[in-house]
């Protein structure tokens, strides 16, 4: 019987996949509950094993990640599953298609075991989360659209819900923001909702973008 986060591990390199899964496994606090090695068996693995977080491979046969990641999140069967996509690229077009598909995080293979680790527990608990190399390009690319597509202004937020922002632009998770600010969990959980409504933000990713396009973080040069 499985305990803890159960993680299903989807990539069609049979050495990568279960390199994943026995440092998955070596956590206390997680469980690997399958292995895929193709788009559409981790689809049906989904569906049959109900995982928390997916790490999922771009490139696969039959059905490559991306879409299949769109059919995981869309299939109520699979419940509330997170999707990590685990790739060598940090190509934009890769960032924004698997956001549209509904993933919660985007790392890269050569990321060390600890991140990785880290990323699941985060996207776990409802963060998202992306390589820091990744979401510099994502930041760049979203600050280039037009300013109608951009989350909205800072002029309705308290003092309090700007500094939330400011360390989620940081890229701290709500641990540390609770940690920093001494506040409790809950009520950063308050917060970071109030910020999603208040900037029509979609997720996490457009509250750290919101808070470089208003200079409450400045991209590291």
């Amino acid at each position: 019987m499985t305990s803890g986060i159960r993680v299903l591990v989807a990539d069609d390199q049979p050495l990568l996949r279960h390199s994943l899964a026995a440092v998955i496994d070596a956590d206390d606090g997680m469980s690997v509950v399958g292995e895929a090695g193709t788009g559409e068996e981790a689809v049906r693995l989904c569906a049959e094993r109900r995982p928390d977080v997916v790490l999922m491979d771009i490139r696969m046969p039959d059905t490559d990640g991306i879409a299949a990641t769109r059919r995981i999140t869309a299939d109520a069967r699979a419940g509330s599953v997170k999707v990590i996509v685990l790739t060598m690229f940090e190509l934009d077009e890769y960032v924004r298609t698997a956001l549209q598909a509904g993933a919660s995080g985007f790392l890269l293979k050569d990321s060390h075991p600890a991140q990785l680790l880290d990323a699941i527990r985060r996207v776990h608990r409802g963060e998202s989360l992306f390589a820091p190399s990744v979401l510099t390009r994502l930041i760049e690319a979203y600050l280039a659209r037009p300013t109608g597509e951009r989350p909205g202004g800072l002029a309705a937020l308290t003092e309090r819900e700007t500094e939330v922002l400011a360390l989620i632009g940081r890229g701290l998770s709500n641990d540390e923001i609770a940690a920093s600010l001494t506040i409790s969990i809950k009520t950063v959980k308050t917060h970071v909702g109030n910020l999603l409504s208040k900037l029509r933000a979609r997720d996490r990713v457009h509250l750290v973008i919101a808070a470089y396009e208003n200079d409450l973080v400045r991209p590291a040069r």
